[in-house]
Order: structure tokens, then sequence, then C-alpha cells
């Protein structure tokens, strides 16, 4: 099959440091590749893929300081791609809706995966507009806000199995991993882990949007004597620290539309402590591979029995459900069902009296 990864330009693919949906889309590419189809990835230059790379840019946004409107470089690789469309058998986006209007002027199979957030008005007439433009919801959760919209199956994210591995550590802290921002709830995992009479250490990015929030809300906290700050980490530091880790905490205050750091604690047999909030009971197997929650004081008592689960249990599950082959897999069987429908459509051939006229293929 020829498929087409068109990332957002934002990150490299993979990323180098934080960046969860260029990861995804990395281990996505990655696995269709070793499953022996013909990817093409369009992606920023300093991207490394087994794929072909189409570099839509020298650097990646974030890295690239001279870039102020990235919109502008958006939109052209969306027209490189659908100069090239008939070169592949589907078309596969990462780049929220704004594929929408275009795509669906061609004929070339195409479908989207939608990774973040939808529960804001503006939302609502986008997807009513566009409600026949197939998208991939990565949670059931996720589609709520819009069921109007045109889904064709929910992909759970997968991680690649070999690369984040449970080590032969004793767990003696809590862990928090991701981004630090007002909807993820660091406060909460400090205040979390200082009742349950636990360390905790935060492995976390600031983004500039979130940087006054940081200096007015968080910084003092990391002065607390159980707290400790690593900073931003990859993912070739990530086995070590979640695995020493006795839990992953995830206090979230918003519709997480999957959290990735989750499934990465699974991979290392790290449970999982979260807030019973968008994706989390998808995702957690309250009492297998972590707790689902619904205050700080819930979320202290799961943190002190969090030792009574089965790590080599939660390890167990990562592979039954949250690896990237079978993430592959599922999103194949989505390329073939479109572009099975892509074939029984008629196609429009000629345009009289203001109608068009249909031809079978």
């Amino acid at each position: 099959m020829r498929i087409a990864q068109i990332a957002p330009l934002t990150e490299a693919i993979p990323p180098k440091l934080y960046g969860g949906t260029e990861r995804v889309v990395h281990w996505l590419t990655e696995e269709l590749v070793a499953l022996g189809h013909d990817v093409t990835l369009f992606a920023s230059g300093d991207s490394v893929t087994s794929a072909k790379l189409e570099a839509m840019w020298p650097q990646s946004l974030r890295l690239s300081g001279s870039i102020r409107d990235p919109n502008a470089l958006h939109m052209l690789m969306m027209e490189v791609v659908r100069r090239r469309a008939e070169d592949f058998d589907v078309l596969h986006f990462h780049l929220d809706y704004y594929p929408f209007s275009l795509f669906s002027r061609q004929s070339t199979p195409f479908v989207t995966t939608l990774h973040g957030r939808l529960d804001l008005p503006e939302h609502q007439p986008l997807f009513t507009a566009f409600s026949s433009i197939p998208v991939i919801s990565i949670s059931n959760a996720q589609r709520r806000p819009v069921p109007q919209a045109g889904w064709v199956r929910t992909i759970y994210h997968g991680v690649p199995e070999d690369l984040l591995r449970p080590k032969p550590v004793t767990p003696s802290y809590l862990a928090f991993l991701g981004r630090i921002a007002p909807e993820k709830g660091v406060d909460q995992a400090i205040k979390i882990a200082g009742r349950a009479g636990l360390p905790i250490k935060i492995a976390a990015k600031i983004d500039k949007a979130d940087i006054e929030y940081f200096e007015t809300e968080i910084r003092s906290l990391f002065d607390l004597p159980h707290v400790e700050y690593i900073g931003e980490i990859a993912d070739k530091d990530k086995s070590d620290f979640l695995s020493g880790a006795i839990g992953l905490i995830m206090p979230i205050n918003w519709p997480e539309p999957f959290g990735l750091s989750m499934i990465e604690a699974m991979a290392c047999g790290t449970p999982v402590v979260a807030y019973n909030r968008g994706s989390v009971p998808e995702v957690v197997e309250d009492g297998i591979t972590g707790f689902v929650v619904e205050d700080e004081l819930s979320a202290t008592d799961a943190a002190r029995r969090l030792p009574q689960l089965s790590r080599a249990g939660v390890r167990a599950r990562f592979e039954q459900r949250f690896t990237a082959r079978l993430m592959a897999k599922e999103y194949l069987a989505t390329y073939r069902s479109l572009m099975s429908a892509a074939t029984a459509r008629p196609r429009l051939v000629a345009v009289q009296g203001g109608q068009m006229e249909g031809a079978a293929q």
C-alpha cells in the first residue's frame, strides 16, 4: 500500500523531547514500513525515518526561532500533498481540521486522526459543516463533544513493544511526566504525594504559554522537601525514570483525549493513578493497571495502595492493548475500508446545467 503520513511541522519526527503527536506519528510510520508498506512522511527536514522523507521545512518550527507564522508552512505542505495525491493509495493527516476543505475536493481517500481536545464552542459548527469527512478518535471520550463528526474508528495510541521496558530497580517515588500546565494538575500531584507521605519526581516541559502559570503557581512548590524537578526528558531516559516510580500520578482537570504518558508508564510495569476525566477510564483498568479516582483524597489513598498491584501484570496488559504494532494494524484496516468505499463511490465526471453527473468507477 502507498501511504502518505502528513505530520505537524512543530516538532521533528520523532521529537527531540516533548511532543506526543509527533512521537505517535513516528511510531506508526516505522511500524507501517516494517509491515512492508511504501510510506512517505511529510514532515520537517530534521526528522529521522525509515520511510521516504519529504521535507517541508529544513528544521522543526519549535527549534527555528525565525518562524513567526507556522500556518503559512502548513498551508504550503497541504498544497504539496494535494499535487501529489494521486501518487498514494491513502493520505493520513495529523493536522486537526486543516485538510478538511481542500482534500474533500479530490479523489484520493484520506483520513485525519484528531489528537487534541474537541470541547470548544467553535468546534460545533466546524464538525457540523464537515460531518462527512472521515476522522479517527484516539479515545471514545474524545468524541463526546462532537457526535456529529464523521467518526470511522477509535484507535488507541501504541508504543513500540521494546522501546520502554521495566528496569530491575526498587520503586521509591511517585512520578509526574509530561507538561506543566493548569490542566495537567502538577500542583495536585505534589499535594497528593505529600499527603501520601511519598516523594515525587517531576519530569516535565514548560511551554512559553505556561511560563507565567509556572512562575506564579508552581515554582514555589518545587522548594518543598518531597519534590524534585528533573525537567524535560527524552525517550531514552523514560525506562529508568518510570521503572523507579511506585506509580505515575495524573490528577488532570481537563478532558484528556488520550494521555500517552499512561501507556509509557505501563510499558515499564508502572501503575497509574489518574483522575476520572476524558480517556482515563478507557486506558487505566481500575485495580489492574492502576486506579481511577475522583479527587485528591481518593488519589492519596490509591497512591498508598499502588504496591498491591502486579507490575508484571501491568506490563502484560500494555503488551495486550497498547503496542505500536497493534495500532498500525488498526490503521491499516481503516485505510483498506476507506479505499474500498472510494472504489464503490460514483466518480464525478462533468458539470451540466449546474449539476454534477456521476459515473461508476
